[in-house]
């Protein structure tokens, strides 16, 4: 079942709640499982990057069906490979910690990408999203 409107802004409030609570100031973007962007808010005192940062966490996490800590092991791993394959999406891909696939109904349906804060607290906030929907 594809991602809805309704579920990327649930995902959005949901690890936009947990930025609050840590004290941080995040973008979350959403994407379908084809890396397309269906939303993204970005928070008051968000640094100017992170809308592009959060949009490419999202691509790389969808494309690949892979957390953005998997995709940074596999670029500083296998830096030939991640060369080759990064610019094949079309899109920008951001690998790091702080993006995750979704999946609605046991399918893949899209990826949350989240950026502004340490990396720690990007993963726990988009942690809190995907479970929003899980």
């Amino acid at each position: 079942m594809p991602l809805t409107l309704a579920d990327a802004e649930k995902v959005i409030d949901a690890a936009r709640q947990k930025a609050v609570s840590l004290g941080v100031n995040v973008t979350i973007a959403i994407v379908d499982e084809g890396g397309h962007l269906v939303a993204m808010r970005r928070m008051d005192g968000a640094n100017a990057m992170s809308p592009k940062v959060a949009e490419g966490k999202a691509v790389g996490a969808a494309m690949f069906r892979r957390d953005g800590a998997w995709l940074l092991s596999t670029a500083n791993d296998r830096p030939a490979f991640w060369a080759a394959v990064k610019d094949l999406a079309g899109k920008p891909i951001v690998p790091g910690p702080g993006s995750l696939p979704l999946t609605k109904d046991g399918a893949m349906a899209g990826a949350v990408g989240v950026s502004g804060a340490k990396p720690d607290e990007d993963h726990a906030c988009a942690e809190a999203g995907v479970s929003s929907v899980a």
